[in-house]
């Protein structure tokens, strides 16, 4: 078996996956320390479905970090230094284009960043160091992608295989007109938290796929229906998709 077969795989809980019933624990890990700092939140090591995963809470306990307050740099980091080689990261987004409705599952193949102010990259420590510029023009891994398609459609959820993910500043939803903004631009879906995750995955060379879950239409496309509210009726049963996504998934990696 080659070292990303035996490696633990990281799973990044968000909105859309706040823990991790089936998990296996093994260590909880509170007191992790990284160069950029301490992670969101503990790093929960242990086994699901016989392969051995990390999984930390992207907003941290209690999902009280905000989008823009995330240390998005300790998360990786921390998963890297667990022996990740392989990242799995779980969000909830709004749905932009037509297909993307509310509690369908998305792969996305690429991504726009339209945040600011987040510290993204490893790059610019402050005592410099070596300077890389990564190429990301696929910023997903095409192989992990692939998997977790196949998975779903083995479990009959429908996903969307590919789709343009925009991630903006939060924490507030997004206007009408940014939303209009980002449909001209190719966005299917809308999320706070992509970026600089995706970037940061790939500066530290790990596999980086997302598994994004349809909690609501986004702003001016959900036909007055209320957002809290759709949102609210549409987590509960995006968790329990994704937790048997992963199941899925996590046993056909093997």
């Amino acid at each position: 078996m080659s070292e990303i077969d035996t490696a633990p795989i990281g799973i990044i809980g968000g909105t859309a996956l706040a823990d991790l019933a089936a998990l296996e624990a093994g260590e909880t890990h509170t007191d992790i320390d990284t160069p950029w700092g301490v992670p969101s939140g503990p790093l929960v090591c242990g086994h699901l479905a016989g392969r051995s995963v990390c999984f930390v809470m992207r907003h941290g306990p209690g999902h009280k970090l905000a989008p823009h307050r995330i240390n998005y740099r300790a998360n990786i980091q921390a998963l890297a230094d667990a022996g990740c080689k392989q990242v799995i990261a779980i969000a909830a987004v709004g749905g932009i284009t037509e297909p993307m409705r509310s509690g369908r599952i998305v792969i996305p193949d690429q991504i726009i960043d339209y945040s600011w102010g987040r510290a993204h990259s490893f790059y610019d420590a402050p005592e410099g160091g070596l300077l890389d510029h990564i190429d990301f023009t696929e910023p997903y891994d095409a192989t992990l992608s692939k998997a977790l398609v196949s998975a779903a459609t083995e479990l009959n959820l429908d996903p969307a295989a590919g789709g343009v993910h925009g991630v903006t500043q939060g924490p507030r939803l997004e206007t009408a007109a940014e939303i209009d903004r980002m449909a001209r631009d190719g966005c299917d879906v809308v999320g706070m938290t992509g970026m600089p995750e995706a970037a940061l995955a790939r500066e530290a060379g790990l596999d980086y796929a997302c598994c994004a879950v349809v909690v609501n239409k986004a702003a001016g496309r959900s036909g007055g229906t209320a957002i809290h509210a759709e949102i609210e009726a549409t987590l509960a049963q995006g968790m329990a998709d994704i937790e048997r996504l992963l199941v899925a998934v996590l046993l056909q990696l093997g």
